[in-house]
């Protein structure tokens, strides 16, 4: 199977849409997860029952979570794959969709959450306004927005070059390096004889780059943190980038 064959036309459709990525993540840590919404969700201060927006929401981990706090919770993704397991979490206040993140939602929402780097995959620079003015959109007239984002100063200066993973008996093979202003992680694995290669590419945007196109999509940024415990944000020390903005 050829890398063309393999990525179609935009690596992170195809390579979200298969459940090797999943088995490679599944050991993320959700009680670091559920404490960045714990404190995100105080910080905001939200109404009860408020309607949250959780875009790029893969299977889903977050919006359960934010689900069980009290909150009427979409998660929309572009991965059918992930959406239809998501699905299979939904309720009276939870549920999920198929959605392009550069598209504005039909509804609006007390808060649009973009978690855990789901920014700054597109080919072309535009279409990271384009989701900027759809988050904006997406919002209610109290609302306000969050994206998580890598620190990508931090990352580029620890990146682990190789790396060996072996996981439900497959065993990926990782490289990671930074390359015409984009972080690549190449990731190689056989599985029922079959080999694979996948290829993430995510661009290493900067505090920045994003003041510039929020400024140009009309969005006001209002905090910064460095981490999911809302620390001060410290532009080589700090492992996350998280925004808040309206």
């Amino acid at each position: 199977m050829s890398e063309k064959e393999n990525q179609k036309s935009n690596w992170y459709a195809s390579w979200f849409d298969t459940p090797y990525y999943h088995i490679l993540y599944k050991d993320r840590d959700n009680t670091e997860a559920r404490l960045f919404m714990d404190n995100i969700t105080q910080y905001l201060n939200l109404p009860e029952q408020a309607k949250i927006l959780d875009l790029a929401c893969g299977k889903g981990r977050h919006s359960i979570y934010l689900n069980e706090l009290g909150y009427d919770v979409t998660g929309a993704d572009l991965s059918e794959n992930s959406i239809a397991e998501a699905r299979k979490h939904e309720n009276e206040s939870l549920h999920f969709v198929v959605h392009d993140m550069r598209q504005p939602c039909a509804e609006q929402f007390d808060a649009v959450l973009n978690l855990f780097t789901s920014f700054g995959y597109f080919e072309d620079d535009a279409d990271n306004t384009r989701t900027l003015v759809a988050i904006k959109e997406s919002l209610n007239e109290t609302g306000f927005a969050v994206i998580d984002f890598m620190n990508a100063t931090h990352v580029i200066n620890n990146l682990v070059p190789e790396e060996t993973k072996t996981i439900d008996g497959i065993t990926f093979n990782i490289k990671r390096y930074y390359a015409d202003g984009h972080i690549f992680k190449e990731i190689d694995f056989e599985d029922q004889g079959n080999a694979y290669h996948f290829t993430e590419r995510v661009q290493a945007l900067t505090l920045s780059d994003f003041e510039n196109m929020m400024e140009e999509a009309g969005i006001f940024l209002l905090d910064i943190f460095g981490d999911y415990k809302l620390r001060k944000y410290h532009k080589t020390e700090s492992e996350r980038l998280v925004m808040i903005f309206k």
